[in-house]
């Protein structure tokens, strides 16, 4: 059913006068359900102008206001859409080519001056089948998607210009019998994002068997652009320079959100001293600057063992120049990458151990964000074979628990970082010889504040402060003359070589000072990280 009436009629004659297809005179008619955008362009057309079918004197008189004469015969002159060539100028149409812009298969074509082609060839079922072929040959994995647009910032000074138009030569006209005016504010036009979605959105599910969700982590997004018009929001910024200010990731100042609070800023006169209203039809549609398919970033936990004691946690690398050739992030993200067929990849943990520090016990918790994955649906089996394929690979590491988290599960691991606690293993040297009965006294002490100035050896990457943490307990175990274990549980934190040792009092009191001796640490293991995440899978 053809949406408009005859209240309709003198907006739509106005419109269709100036070069405005029928699905942007649909927009500024009100048009808010979507059946009626869903048929083709060349279906609207003959729809468009059996509704305004009449005598052309006829035709001049339906209009209350009719345009400035100046505005009509400036129209005519240009041959491209005065009102007596509609008929003949409305059966071009515009169909996709090989390199995914569009071309008009008609040379009396007339491009919307308002959307500038995006309602007419761009939402046909020739340019999503174009766009689908896209996203089936980018080799993601998805089961829907979301589909974004990215439109010229000038179809929004078009589209004011259309509104300031319509509201001028309408605004004070009434029909007989009536006595409200044909009066249109801008939140009554349909949105041109939001028309765009109510037809494209059904015609890619039909292609792609999917549905299309707003939530999906699947994005296809096609950006437009319009070489022919980008000079349309140049005069904007001489009349509101406070809206056009260079950003560091925008290539340009005119942005869609920077011309649309220009817009909201600039009173009506001073715009339409500036800009045509109408504004003229272009000679070329948008060209579409690209198809791009990206997937949101997926996240793998588990927690790792390291029982190298030649190993960092990360790539180890001063001055550009690599210490050792691997760390615990690559020995598991590279195969992660492969895996899931990613981009990059950004890793976490819950805290960090020395390169000479291995980590025992259940483990450390650790979090991988997998950028851009193509592949992303596993059966816990085949993660169980992958973290398998990660242990047999090295003997430096072992994985556990490996899973498929959500972003917001990874913030049980971060809490952990300062509120859990840790238990060390330390075999320590001292300068005197010691009996058994010389350490004993470290078990009877608990909960030992100890403050600890940020150590030397990590000055150079975190701040100098003084930081206040807690030995929980310890326990010895004697090992001759001039050794013994000690055994610490800590708050999560804690410098353990710096309270043995005392970093040249730095940390206070340490080992040394509690034992009256010199101290020193020459191996250290983690034994347990007590964070209760990510959850224990059955081996």
């Amino acid at each position: 059913m053809f949406p408009l009436t005859a209240e309709n009629k003198p907006v739509a004659q106005l419109l269709y006068s100036t070069g405005t297809c029928p699905r942007c005179i649909f927009r500024f008619c009100g048009v808010d359900f979507h059946a009626p955008y869903k048929l083709s362009h060349k279906e609207l057309l003959n729809e468009l102008q059996k509704f305004l079918e009449t005598e052309k004197n006829e035709l001049n008189l339906d209009v209350p206001n009719p345009p400035p004469k100046k505005m009509r015969l400036q129209e005519l002159e240009d041959g491209t859409k005065g009102i007596d060539n509609l008929s003949q100028n409305g059966e071009g149409r515009i169909s996709p080519v090989e390199d995914g812009s569009f071309a008009s298969q008609n040379s009396n074509l007339n491009v919307c001056n308002v959307c500038l082609g995006v309602l007419q060839g761009f939402c046909e079922k020739e340019f999503i089948q174009q766009v689908c072929q896209k996203v089936e040959a980018s080799g993601f994995e998805f089961t829907n998607l979301v589909f974004s647009v990215s439109f010229p910032p000038q179809l929004s000074v078009r589209e004011y210009a259309v509104w300031l138009l319509v509201k001028q030569e309408m605004g004070c006209a009434t029909e007989p019998g009536r006595k409200q005016s044909l009066s249109l504010g801008r939140n009554d036009i349909v949105q041109l994002k939001e028309a765009y979605k109510w037809i494209t959105h059904p015609l890619f599910s039909e292609e792609l068997g999917i549905p299309i969700d707003g939530k999906s982590l699947f994005e296809v997004s096609v950006v437009f652009a319009h070489p022919e018009t980008v000079e349309d929001c140049y005069f904007l910024r001489a009349l509101c320079p406070d809206c056009f200010k260079p950003a560091k990731n925008k290539q340009s100042v005119f942005t869609r959100m920077a011309v649309m609070k220009a817009l909201n800023k600039i009173k009506e006169e001073d715009f339409l001293k500036q800009f045509p209203c109408p504004p003229s039809s272009p000679k070329a549609v948008c060209s579409v600057l690209g198809i791009e398919c990206a997937h949101g970033a997926v996240f793998v936990a588990g927690r790792y063992n390291k029982y190298s004691r030649n190993l960092p946690q990360t790539p180890w690398i001063i001055d550009g120049e690599r210490k050792l050739e691997s760390s615990v992030e690559e020995l598991i993200s590279d195969h992660l990458l492969t895996v899931f067929k990613a981009e990059s990849f950004n890793f976490s943990s819950s805290g960090r151990e020395d390169v000479d520090v291995r980590t025992l016990g259940n483990g450390r918790p650790f979090a991988i964000e997998l950028m851009n994955p193509h592949r992303v649906h596993f059966t816990s089996q085949e993660i169980k074979e992958l973290q398998q394929k990660i242990n047999s690979s090295s003997n430096k590491i072992q994985v556990r628990d490996l899973q498929l988290v959500t972003r917001e599960a990874i913030g049980h691991m971060k809490e952990g970082e300062e509120e859990k606690t840790k238990t060390y293993s330390a075999l320590i040297w001292t300068n005197k010889v010691i009996q058994k009965n010389d350490i004993e006294f470290l078990n009877e002490i608990k909960d030992l504040k100890i403050d600890q100035k940020t150590p030397l050896r990590v000055l150079h990457r975190r701040p100098l402060a003084v930081r206040v943490r807690v030995i929980h307990s310890m326990e010895t175990h004697y090992v001759d003359e001039h050794h013994f274990r000690l055994y610490l549980k800590t708050q999560a934190g804690t410098y353990i070589k710096e309270f043995v040792h005392g970093d040249f009092g730095r940390t206070k009191p340490n080992i040394g000072s509690l034992m009256k001796v010199t101290a020193d640490i020459l191996e250290l293991d983690v034994e347990s990280v007590d964070v209760d995440w990510p959850p224990a899978l059955d081996d």
